[in-house]
């Protein structure tokens, strides 16, 4: 009986150092390594869906698409395939410094399609933009506005909880206020990304954790973020609210 070879895994620096790394049109770099079952034409299509004044945050900052990344223990390595066998220590990204340069390793095979690869490197994205820039004060204003109206739900169960805590009258609430506005800030951007590479079904973004915010202050939130980061030629941001047939 013939059995499969186990994977062939590497360390994160050997990948960077062995895999040439591409710059999209928008100035984001990124690179493939392994077999990932991702086309390319969607690859391409989802990294130069970042708006260009977006990807000015990017800077150093590279994106590894590959089929598994794994933890073992304190070390990281990466598989060239999918691994049943490697796949319970698999995580759905690692960030690693390497040098200067942060390197975001994306386990493409833990996901099942292009909806979740898109929106864990959008995920990514999203708080890279939001570590580097901060969060914009007229999209601060709108969301806290919102919270003291009492909207239903949040946008991550981050959000949720940061909001709770910020909403409490503690001794800490500004800085939980401040954290609420980060991840909401963060989770905007990512699903506003999100819109212009797919067709999203709101409802697709549903937890069982935490209630989804409300359609309507959802929508208020990507304009905000649309007008800050308008779409690149090529590239649409519409929102219907009952789904064309």
């Amino acid at each position: 009986m013939s059995h499969a070879a186990p994977a062939i895994t590497r360390s994160p620096a050997d990948v960077v150092r062995q895999t040439p790394v591409s710059q999209a049109s928008n100035g984001v770099c990124y690179a493939v390594a392994g077999q990932i079952t991702l086309p390319e034409a969607d690859l391409e299509r989802m990294i130069a869906a970042v708006p260009r004044s977006a990807a000015a945050a990017l800077e150093r900052k590279a994106y590894y698409f590959v089929p598994l990344t794994v933890s073992q223990g304190d070390d990281t390595v990466i598989a060239d395939r999918y691994d049943i066998a490697l796949s319970d220590n698999a995580v759905c990204h690692r960030n690693l410094n390497l040098g200067d340069s942060q390197c975001v390793f994306i386990s493409t095979r833990l996901m099942d399609d292009k909806f979740s690869v898109a929106f864990e490197f959008y995920i990514n994205v999203g708080h890279a933009i939001v570590e580097r820039a901060g969060v914009s004060q007229a999209f601060a204003d709108l969301a806290w506005r919102q919270v003291e109206s009492g909207v239903r739900g949040e946008t991550s169960l981050d959000a949720w909880e940061a909001r709770k805590l910020a909403t409490g009258h503690g001794p800490d609430a500004e800085k939980y206020k401040n954290e609420f506005l980060a991840a909401a800030f963060a989770d905007a951007i990512s699903i506003y990304l999100l819109s212009l590479f797919l067709d999203v079904d709101y409802y697709d973004l549903r937890e069982r954790d935490y209630p989804l915010l409300a359609p309507t202050p959802l929508s208020e939130r990507l304009r905000k973020v649309a007008e800050l980061f308008p779409p690149n030629s090529g590239f649409d941001f519409a929102i219907y609210y009952k789904r064309r047939t």
